[in-house]
């Protein structure tokens, strides 16, 4: 397919950040493009153990391709409702906008690591995040060839952003235990929303690849839906392989503000 997305090393510049995530948008306010966070977080002090280069580089490389497309949308979501989040739920938001930014990522999750956690499997290895890179760049998905050295440390930040956003755990011997990862329901609810207001209908949402990331198909998303509408968050009507969506919220900054109230 022509549109298909290709892959980049981008993720080098940083894995999950989820802590430097959340002091960065601390500093940010709406406007800002990626130069001017980057002054405001260097001022901030909050990055003393990092240097200007480095932080430049995880601001301009990592988290504006991440947080700041759309026109900032999703760092005005995450900054509004960061601190009324559970860790967890703030992690899930974080990982769903890498993985957008960052296809190679979304695609080994979707690949790999949710296929191999259905049929059983109790770890991801080494081996399988070298073959996954490496069949990427024989199938001319990167953006050029990779030479080995390449692909060996992509292999490795594939492995290390899965285990910052909470996937998998501690290497032993060789592989990565998979660690339980389910989406919760205000993710769930963000997610859904966010798929309305950026323009898909109703049954176009249950086939989002996103929903694919927290390893669910249409069936289950069906059933996410049906659970928001239990708790009147919106009403799902459903029949004959259709649904219509009755969504009672305008807009993300509603969803935020209530989030942001509890």
């Amino acid at each position: 397919m022509t549109d298909t997305p290709k892959f980049t090393t981008q993720l080098q510049a940083g894995l999950g950040l989820v802590p430097e995530t959340m002091k960065l948008l601390a500093a940010w306010e709406p406007g800002m493009g990626g130069q001017d966070l980057f002054k405001a977080a260097l001022a901030s002090g909050d990055f003393p153990a990092v240097t200007a280069r480095r932080l430049q580089n995880v601001v301009t490389e990592a988290f504006r391709s991440r947080y700041l497309t759309d026109a900032g949308a999703p760092a005005k979501l995450l900054k509004a409702i960061s601190t009324a989040l559970p860790r967890d739920d703030f992690r899930s938001l974080c990982f769903l906008f890498t993985c957008r930014a960052n296809p190679i990522l979304a695609e080994f999750v979707r690949q790999v690591y949710w296929p191999r956690y259905a049929n059983g499997g109790i770890s991801v290895s080494k081996n399988d995040s070298l073959q996954f890179v490496s069949s990427a760049v024989s199938d001319g998905r990167t953006t050029s060839p990779w030479s080995e050295t390449t692909v060996t440390r992509v292999a490795r930040y594939l492995l290390g952003a899965c285990v910052d956003f909470g996937l998998l755990g501690v290497m032993k011997s060789g592989a990565r235990p998979i660690l339980s990862f389910r989406i919760t329901p205000k993710v769930a609810s963000i997610l859904a929303h966010d798929l309305h207001f950026r323009g898909l209908g109703d049954n176009a949402l249950l086939q989002s690849p996103d929903w694919g990331l927290f390893g669910l198909e249409a069936d289950d998303v069906l059933g996410e839906l049906k659970q928001l509408s239990l708790r009147g968050e919106l009403i799902v009507q459903s029949a004959g392989g259709l649904i219509q969506v009755s969504w009672k919220l305008k807009s993300m900054e509603e969803l935020a503000d209530g989030i942001a109230k509890g």
